[in-house]
């Protein structure tokens, strides 16, 4: 659909999916979004980029919200917010201060007329039709692991861990510093390059082996990244096959990307164990690094030999392939959701959010009451 089109169409519906990192915006019934863009926007002040989620007071985060939702309407959307629902997909685990100041300069600055907000975790199955899962949120701050039983996300089961792409930057730029004499501040853009185009996931067994002082094996060759004008880096081979190995060391408490997911299993009920071991659902951009399911897999296997998992009685594991790719898998389900009668049904209007003043919230027991 030529993006032309949005501005004398009364049907588009926006769907927006705010990540640590990066947003994604489009419009409910497409099969992709229109724009994958940095969350980030340009202090007035000093005018430096600065990311929505590094605020320091709700002030602050307010005024960042009102500049990049008038960039998300004006610039990509091309269209007025005003008396215009809006379909936010968010992660259950959102802070409640984003998504009130959220909705605070959607309803109040931009006037929009509804707002349907949306779990992640649950709306991603909705492309794959299947309502029982393991959902792997593997971000830029943390992983996320929550079981979805019945279409019900079992919130008490959920596990999280600082395990996205900050944590594999960083180890990254570990690396490339100590490897590279002179070249100290490498920007943020630089290392996720150099982890898309050098970087991979390797076997457990040569991970191990290229941990040593004197590896046995040969690692892969090694690349030389260019930094601009005559300077470039080197990025050996040892480098290339460790960047992600983060995802995979337990920590002092023996936790790590595996424990995470066997730890939700075992948090449901029996019967559901092995029906959720075959239903993994990988989400997020980090999720999409060559050989993270083969590696996933093998060490979700390793972890069912000790004692601690042995009663899960798992006897194989088993990924879905999603028909769209993994960074932008929950802005799907948002778009499918917002173009059914759930738009009309469960949205949040105008007018009952000016008579809360606040977000329906999970959390929030009064809005978890049963009537009878």
């Amino acid at each position: 659909m030529p993006i032309y089109e949005t501005l004398t169409s009364d049907k588009l519906v926006v769907v927006l999916d705010i990540g640590a990192a990066f947003t994604k915006f489009g419009f409910t019934g497409e099969f992709a979004p229109r724009n994958i863009i940095k969350s980030e926007v340009r202090c007035k002040k000093t005018g430096e980029l600065k990311r929505l989620w590094d605020f320091k007071t709700p002030d602050e985060l307010y005024d960042l919200l009102v500049e990049f939702i008038h960039i998300i309407y004006f610039k990509f959307a091309l269209l007025s917010p005003k008396d215009r629902p809006i379909v936010i997909v968010e992660s259950l685990l959102c802070p409640t201060l984003f998504r009130e100041t959220l909705a605070k300069v959607l309803f109040i600055h931009y006037e929009i007329s509804s707002m349907l907000v949306l779990p992640s975790h649950l709306i991603c199955l909705s492309s794959i039709a299947v309502d029982t899962a393991v959902v792997v949120d593997v971000g830029y701050k943390e992983a996320v692991v929550i079981p979805v039983c019945y279409g019900l996300p079992i919130v008490q089961a959920w596990q999280a861990l600082p395990l996205g792409a900050e944590a594999i930057h960083n180890n990254l730029k570990t690396a490339l510093s100590s490897n590279n004499t002179g070249i100290q501040n490498i920007p943020e853009s630089t290392l996720e390059d150099v982890k898309i185009r050098c970087c991979f996931i390797t076997k457990k067994s040569r991970a191990e082996q290229l941990a040593l002082v004197k590896p046995e094996i040969t690692p892969c060759p090694e690349v030389k990244y260019p930094l601009g004008g005559s300077e470039s880096i080197t990025v050996t081979g040892k480098v290339r096959e460790r960047a992600f190995e983060i995802l995979y060391e337990e920590d002092n408490d023996h936790l790590c990307l595996s424990t995470m997911i066997l730890d939700a299993i075992l948090h449901v009920d029996r019967d559901l164990r092995q029906k959720l071991a075959e239903n993994l659902v990988l989400i997020g951009g980090t999720t999409m690094a060559r050989g993270f399911k083969a590696r996933l897999k093998e060490e979700l296997e390793k972890q069912l030999k000790f004692d601690r998992y042995k009663k899960l009685n798992i006897t194989k594991f088993a990924f879905h392939t999603l028909p769209c790719k993994e960074n932008y898998a929950a802005w799907l389900g948002g778009a499918i959701y917002g173009a059914t009668e759930l738009l009309n049904m469960k949205t949040l209007t105008k007018e009952n959010y000016f008579k809360e003043n606040r977000l329906p919230d999970w959390i929030n027991l009064k809005d978890n009451i049963r009537t009878l």
